[in-house]
Parts: structure tokens; C-alpha cells; sequence
């Protein structure tokens, strides 16, 4: 059995220390909200926050965890994640929303980091999180509305 810090509480798992982190989430703990895209770090479907950073869970083991505080799209919380929801909704951000989980980890990781970012800012972060739908121009929109604090 492994602990983790999950969401702000304690969790036990039983998955090996090798299982990817997305897969405990999924599987074990029944945490649907991450998805799975292409299992190779290349997508950004599957972000989670490790101790506030945007990580790819697909390919990170369970070992790599330890006494970090993990994050899912379940357990997002703050002042920048209730103003990135709103703005999503105000501005029809999600299309098919498949990719939209891991949008909003990585563009809260991103406020959290650079209060007022550039649209140079919002390229860099989120250029990793693929949208297949496109949705690119509206998640930039979105993100400096919640920078702005329109959305709040």
C-alpha cells in the first residue's frame, strides 16, 4: 500500500510504484476527470498539479508521488480556478471537452505563477495541451478575462 496526498486528503493505494499516476487516479480511485489521450506526455489531456506544478500523469509513476500534494481537475480550488471557470463558460471555451480538464490545470498553474500574463505567457504555458476542436483562440480569451478578474 502507498500513501498519497490526494485533493487535500489522505489516500491509500495498492497500485505498484511503476503504474502511471493517471492510471491509480482513473482506475483506482475512480477520478474520471483526468483523461487519458495519447499516453506519451504529448497532449496534456492528463495534467495534474504536483505541490502546484502541471505535470503529465500519463507517464508519471506513482513512485515519482511520494509526499507530494496531488491535484486533480476534482479537488481544483482558489480565487484563479473559480475566475478560469467562469471565464470558460462566459466565453463557450469547450467544444468537444475532451482536453478541457487538463486546459484549466495547466492555464491555473499558469495565473498562480504569472498573475497577468502575456499572450507570449499563455503560448508557452498551454502550448503542450492540444485541443483538437481548436479552441485555442478562446482559451487565450479566457485566460486574460480571468487574469483581469472579469471573471470573478
Amino acid at each position: 500500500m502507498t500513501a498519497i496526498k490526494l485533493n487535500g486528503k489522505p489516500k491509500h493505494v495498492e497500485s505498484t510504484p511503476d503504474t502511471p499516476l493517471l492510471w491509480v487516479l482513473r482506475a483506482e480511485l475512480q477520478l474520471t476527470g483526468t483523461k487519458y489521450g495519447c499516453g506519451t506526455s504529448l497532449c496534456g489531456a492528463c495534467t495534474v498539479h504536483l505541490n502546484g506544478s502541471p505535470v503529465r500523469s500519463c507517464v508519471t509513476p506513482l513512485s515519482a508521488v511520494g509526499d507530494q500534494e496531488v491535484t486533480t481537475i476534482e479537488g481544483l480550488q482558489g480565487p484563479q480556478a473559480e475566475a478560469l471557470r467562469q471565464a470558460w463558460t462566459e466565453l463557450d471555451v469547450v467544444q468537444c471537452g475532451y482536453c478541457q480538464s487538463g486546459q484549466l490545470m495547466s492555464a491555473c498553474a499558469l495565473l498562480k505563477q504569472t498573475p497577468q500574463p502575456s499572450d507570449q505567457d499563455i503560448d508557452t504555458a498551454m502550448a503542450n495541451n492540444l485541443c483538437r476542436c481548436g479552441t485555442y483562440p478562446r482559451v487565450r480569451a479566457a485566460i486574460h478575462q480571468a487574469a483581469k478578474g472579469k471573471a470573478a
